[in-house]
């Protein structure tokens, strides 16, 4: 059972997928999420976003929609993170296909600013992500590695330390 933290971080993020607030996630939100990315990320390859988006809705939905209405809602969500092994899965594999479309140059780690381009993409905003980054730049070289932001995704969806910098990864929260 996901724990409060939890399901105040799955909320954050399942509110800025639903791109038409409608209170359920479907295929649609998951293809405006790769429009948003790719329009702000215009050197991400769209076929490996296209799939990784793909995919990542098509165990979503598997995992939670147990109606089979191809609709998910945030309840669902809650109760499929109980599936911390399914979970687990998703998301390594979401994040390092993630990684991939946010290292715009191809250094093999994430800047500042291309992370800033990711909160843009799934939130739609221009908030500030100085803080943030600061928080998730663990060593503090000024830049995210792979291993960082697989490390901080796992973190975000399967943790629960309140005290965890990548409790913010998709913003303060």
């Amino acid at each position: 059972m996901a724990s409060d933290l939890q399901k105040r971080k799955m909320s954050a993020v399942f509110g800025a997928m639903d791109a038409n607030g409608d209170g359920k996630l479907e295929k649609a939100d998951f293809d405006a999420l790769t429009t948003r990315w790719l329009a702000v990320s215009r050197d991400a390859d769209a076929g490996v976003l296209r799939s990784t988006m793909d995919q990542w809705w098509t165990v979503l939905r598997e995992a939670s929609d147990h109606n089979d209405d191809d609709e998910v809602t945030l309840d669902e969500v809650i109760a499929a993170a109980g599936d911390q092994m399914l979970m687990l899965d998703l998301v390594v594999s979401t994040a390092e296909a993630m990684f991939e479309a946010v290292d715009l140059d191809g250094s093999g780690s994430v800047t500042a600013q291309e992370y800033a381009t990711m909160i843009h993409a799934w939130t739609g905003n221009d908030a500030s992500t100085d803080e943030v980054f600061a928080l998730l730049d663990l060593d503090g070289n000024g830049e995210l590695s792979k291993s960082e932001f697989a490390r901080h995704w796992v973190e975000f969806w399967a943790g629960d330390d309140p005290d965890a910098p990548a409790n913010n990864v998709f913003g303060l929260i």
